[in-house]
């Protein structure tokens, strides 16, 4: 049995990667190791308790720009936790929007492992994207000002941030990110071997049986980066060809009311639905012929895709990000450049034309996401790079 300190941001299951670190919390805990969750006490919205073991004070309002910089109070009471219940080994996935570079030094001597689950750690915005939507290729410096990334106002802070945090990045032991895209981005900005270790999924029932008529849908966030546009742009393409096809569009944001307006001449074959409970979605989501993800950006993981994949449904997905490792193209679903409508809907037509051949790439999709992307396999993942860390760090030390 190993006790191992978990530190995150934020400590309440109101997003993707807070979920995430609270199942490995669970999840080493049924395996028998005693954990512990370090994060700030930060609310982003009510109702959400603080899961954490042990917190510190964040920040939410103009305050954040200095405390993710400097925040003296995670150091002091992160010590306090090493000093009352020290760990094994450490496992830090966000750390850069509450709890500042200040807890590196306070780890020193321990072995860590930093699975970076945002690009915080590259970017002061923590996408990799410009304002335009353009993915963002170059290291962050006084470009992240001319290009209107971050206010000039808070450039000092934030580049001193990421000047505390190349300081002390020897304290890492083991760097990690969640998919081959993301790491190739860390290294292009001066990170050295880093690992994938990709997030894990719960088992879940597979969904319904396709639906009569052949029904495509997005699912998430309703903003420029993930590339919907694009998507009712490939559907127009089809509208004619498959008379009885639908797209469901469930989610909420800033380019709601433009997306709606791009769809008006399709009538009611695009159907918008508005953020909802997890239970609803899953609902409405049941018996899809595919699911698209036609994402502009390098998304660190692509959660969606895996539970897609888990619910036996077939993805189309731009080659970016996450996505490029989780679908298997041609045999669970198909990768098309990012931002070609043509290419998007060529493989749609595919899909939605052919029962068969979407049930058949469902399948093969919850085969791969059960054997490679399970919860269990994921910790197992985990427990060998976690021996692997504690090795290194065992081993610089007997070297110093």
């Amino acid at each position: 049995m190993s006790r191992i300190l978990l530190i995150n941001d934020y400590g309440r299951a109101t997003g993707g990667a807070e979920l995430q670190m609270l199942a490995i919390r669970d999840g080493l805990r049924a395996r028998g190791h005693e954990v512990r969750l370090f994060t700030s006490d930060v609310a982003f919205q009510e109702g959400f308790a603080l899961e954490a073991d042990a917190s510190c004070r964040g920040r939410t309002d103009l305050g954040q720009v200095a405390t993710q910089t400097l925040n003296l109070d995670a150091a002091r009471r992160l010590r306090a936790e090493l000093r009352d219940h020290p760990p094994d080994m450490v496992h830090i996935r966000m750390f850069l929007w509450q709890l500042s570079p200040l807890i590196l030094p306070v780890l020193r001597g321990y072995p860590v492992l930093f699975q970076a689950a945002v690009y915080k750690a590259v970017c002061p915005n923590g996408m990799k994207l410009r304002p335009d939507g353009s993915v963002c290729t170059v290291p962050a410096g006084r470009v992240c000002v001319t290009e209107r990334c971050i206010a000039p106002a808070t450039w000092m802070s934030t580049m001193l941030q990421l000047r505390l945090l190349n300081r002390w990045r020897d304290v890492i032991t083991t760097t990690a990110t969640l998919s081959g895209r993301m790491a190739q981005i860390f290294e292009a900005n001066g990170w050295r071997d880093v690992q994938v270790l990709p997030n894990g999924i719960d088992e879940a029932p597979p969904g319904g049986p396709l639906t009569p008529d052949p029904t495509l849908a997005y699912a998430g966030r309703l903003s420029r980066e993930k590339g919907v546009d694009t998507l009712i742009d490939a559907f127009a393409r089809i509208a004619d060809r498959i008379p009885r096809a639908r797209l469901m569009i469930l989610g909420s944001g800033p380019e709601e009311a433009p997306l709606k307006a791009r769809a008006a001449p399709l009538g009611d074959r695009v159907a918008f639905r508005p953020h909802m409970p997890r239970a609803e979605m899953e609902a409405a989501l049941s018996g899809l012929w595919v699911q698209a993800v036609p994402s502009l950006w390098h998304e660190p993981f692509g959660n969606v895709t895996t539970e897609a994949m888990m619910r036996g449904t077939a993805v189309v997905a731009a080659d970016m990000g996450g996505q490029s490792d989780l679908v298997r193209d041609g045999r669970t679903g198909y990768l098309v450049p990012a931002g070609d409508a043509a290419t998007l809907a060529d493989r749609l037509t595919r899909i939605l034309t052919d029962r068969d051949h979407a049930s058949a790439l469902g399948q093969a999709g919850r085969d791969v996401v059960r054997a490679e992307y399970s919860r269990a396999a994921a910790l197992d993942r985990l427990g060998s790079v976690y021996a692997a860390t504690r090795r290194r760090a065992q081993s610089g030390a007997s070297a110093r």
